[in-house]
């Protein structure tokens, strides 16, 4: 069989999630594709694609074979653009996700920068606050705020985020300053979280991190909506440093109980493990990381210089 004919017809399977649709936008009939991809499986001795009724999924060895697949064909298109002439400049579409606070506020403002610049390239951005599987939901690359658990992903080291403790100047003026976490339990807390989580904040305390539970006077789902209640002088609020930096900095919050801060927490752009890269994603991530590195360190640089009270 021709094994880069069944390669470029199981990755239009994959990103058209399913038989039907990737035939129609190969413009061949729907037993050829499916034959393709069989004969694929029989070549590799392997099975790639899980197939029920209602759904369509990758095996574990589907899930590499894909990847090395989309990779291997936007090598070959570049190099064919390169070679014929063709190509003049990055294009295709590059999809990247992060969670909503850090995207809406850091990520889509250098998104839009890059895309005034690359008017050939189209861009999905998934905000999202949950762990995306980049090869079961085609997602070029991430934005990860967390310990790094997957090794088959390469990772790019931004920088680092504190979590901090925050509330307006008018709710210490009149409840005064927490000198432990066990204080806040004398405390008005607003907790952001999915319904139903127990609300409880952590603190390093000699050298251990630590749980504290708290009664939430106002819970929310949304860590700008909590934010903006500790700003309005409800009560204390844990946040990302990046989502209290422009309270902080505008005088609207205060820091409070530095010296009991968890360890930072590492910022990551992380793609799966290729050996090359297409060249639109290639210009994507040298415009990106760099500008990304700026504001965590500038946003870092920001909340040191904001004293507690």
């Amino acid at each position: 069989m021709d094994r880069l004919e069944g390669m470029r017809v199981f990755v239009a399977v994959v990103k058209a999630d399913g038989f039907s649709a990737a035939a129609r936008q190969l413009g061949m009939p729907l037993a050829t594709v499916s034959r393709r991809v069989i004969e694929l499986e029989a070549d590799l001795g392997v099975r790639l694609l899980q197939r029920t009724t209602r759904r369509l999924s990758l095996t574990d060895q589907g899930r590499d074979f894909f990847v090395a697949c989309a990779r291997i064909l936007d090598d070959i298109k570049d190099a064919t653009e390169a070679v014929s002439g063709e190509y003049r400049a990055p294009k295709g579409e590059v999809t990247i996700t992060a969670p909503f606070g850090f995207g809406r506020m850091h990520l889509q403002p250098v998104v839009l920068e890059f895309l005034a610049l690359y008017p050939e390239i189209r861009l999905r951005l998934m905000l999202v606050d949950r762990l995306v599987n980049l090869v079961e939901e085609h997602v070029d690359a991430a934005i990860r705020i967390a310990e790094l658990q997957d090794s088959r992903l390469i990772a790019r080291k931004l920088g680092a985020v504190r979590i901090v403790l925050t509330a307006s100047p008018d709710y210490i003026a009149r409840r005064g300053v927490p000198g432990h976490p066990r204080d806040l339990a004398d405390h008005d807390c607003i907790a952001w979280a999915a319904l139903g989580q127990l609300p409880r904040w952590e603190f390093q305390e000699e050298g251990r991190v630590q749980a504290h539970q708290i009664t939430a006077r106002l819970w929310t789902t949304v860590a700008e909506s909590a934010v903006a209640a500790a700003e309005a002088g409800l009560g204390l609020v844990q946040s990302t440093c990046y989502q209290a930096e422009p309270g902080l900095r505008e005088g609207r919050l205060v820091l409070l109980l530095p010296a009991f801060e968890c360890p930072e927490t590492p910022v990551h752009l992380v793609y799966p493990s290729n050996r090359l890269l297409p060249l639109k994603l290639r210009v994507f991530f040298d415009f990106v990381i760099p500008r990304l590195e700026a504001r965590l360190a500038a946003v870092a640089q920001s909340v040191r210089g904001c004293g507690s009270p």
